[in-house]
């Protein structure tokens, strides 16, 4: 799923507008979506009435939030920071202002809200402030990119450049990893996560073609009959796609973020083959686990079984839907006791079974945290 990319102008001209504008920025980051960039900050004239000067900048965050709820948790943190609505007509002096300019190239027209801003193209305080995030977006409807809406804008304001503004995420530094292993039982949310954090930080993804595994619905049918075939599919899939993937990036220089480590063939194995079979399984993937990269930081997400099996009915693939319990609980302890053999391998737990990193901003900083807390160590 891939994030939507809204675009937000902020403004201030009463109190500390500097400081309201940067715990603008720091809020937004922790309530309301993940901010990828974020302009340069500006002194311009009110605009519509006579006031105090504005401070404006504008970002771009992610999120998977829908346009109407990305609205509404907006005004919210307005009020939140102190902003007071009154029924007194025209524009007014405030604290802070935020404004939903744009929501991906999507054309919004409702009673509430108007996206892109009707008004954007005769503001330069917008305007300006949005050249600076270098985004490749077009308006949908002028059907002219930033440069030229500013070129072609009748507003001829001084937007006076005061100071250049931190972007909050900068903070969470995930530098000091080149390769992020992402595991979890069924339906713990890897893939998701893989994808976002990939999106946020511009990494490069390695994610499991599970889908074109013809023995998997097989498997869920008769265990007992697919579960050996299955497993060495996996095994040599896995070994293949994570050699051809990792083959195309420098280890030492890209960021790369995968939704599997290979040592899963071995855990699931134990779970599903006979003794005999598990043996034999074992010897091939001691040849194959010797030569694969180990990553620099493997998380696991653990997710209670109840959870999990909320998890797989909502997402709806047919064959996943009689996995049972029992099943699911072996997967999970199989996990925990290889992560506890592993000395060599930095490994983080993070606990998401009453977290939902995708509808909660919260839960997902968390996430963020835990892993720069791994930064560290």
């Amino acid at each position: 799923m891939k994030q939507h990319q809204v675009i937000l102008s902020l403004g201030s001209n009463q109190g500390n507008r500097l400081e309201n504008i940067e715990r603008c920025i720091q809020q937004i980051q922790n309530e309301i979506g993940t901010v990828i960039r974020v302009s340069k900050l500006y002194e311009t004239p009110a605009w519509g009435f006579e006031s105090e000067k504005f401070y404006n900048c504008a970002l771009v965050m992610h999120t998977a939030k829908a346009a109407n709820q990305i609205l509404e948790e907006v005004l919210a943190l307005e009020t939140k920071l102190g902003r007071v609505r009154t029924e007194a007509e025209g524009y007014q002096s405030r604290i802070i202002d935020i404004d939903v300019i744009a929501f991906d190239e999507e054309i919004i027209d409702s009673e509430k809200l108007k996206v892109p801003h009707p008004e954007m193209q005769n503001r330069l305080f917008v305007l300006v402030p949005m050249r600076d995030l270098n985004l490749d977006w077009r308006h949908p409807i002028l059907q002219k990119y930033l440069h030229e809406l500013v070129v072609l804008s009748e507003d001829k304001a001084n937007c006076k450049f005061i100071k250049t503004l931190e972007n909050p995420l900068h903070k969470i530094s995930l530098n000091s990893f080149n390769y992020i292993a992402i595991e979890g039982n069924i339906g713990a949310g890897k893939t998701t996560l893989s994808n976002k954090l990939a999106e946020d930080f511009n990494a490069k993804t390695v994610l499991e073609r599970f889908a074109d595994n013809p023995f998997l619905p097989k498997f869920y049918e008769d265990q007992s009959r697919y579960a050996f075939p299955l497993e060495m599919s996996f095994l040599a899939d896995r070994y293949q796609q994570t050699a051809d993937d990792l083959a195309q990036f420098d280890l030492f220089k890209d960021f790369i973020v995968a939704d599997y480590h290979i040592f899963k063939s071995l855990i699931f194995a134990k779970v599903t083959l006979a003794e005999d079979e598990f043996r034999l399984y074992k010897t091939m993937f001691d040849i194959i686990y010797k030569e694969m990269p180990k990553p620099d930081l493997y998380i696991y997400l653990y997710q209670s079984t109840e959870r999990l099996l909320e998890n797989i009915k909502a997402r709806g693939r047919d064959y996943e839907q009689e996995i049972p319990a029992e099943y699911l609980e072996k997967i999970n302890n199989g996990y925990l006791d290889y992560i506890k053999t592993q000395k060599d391998l930095n490994v983080l737990i993070i606990d998401v079974t009453e977290r939902d990193f995708i509808k909660s901003q919260e839960d997902y900083m968390f996430i963020l945290n835990e892993i720069q807390g791994k930064t560290s160590k």
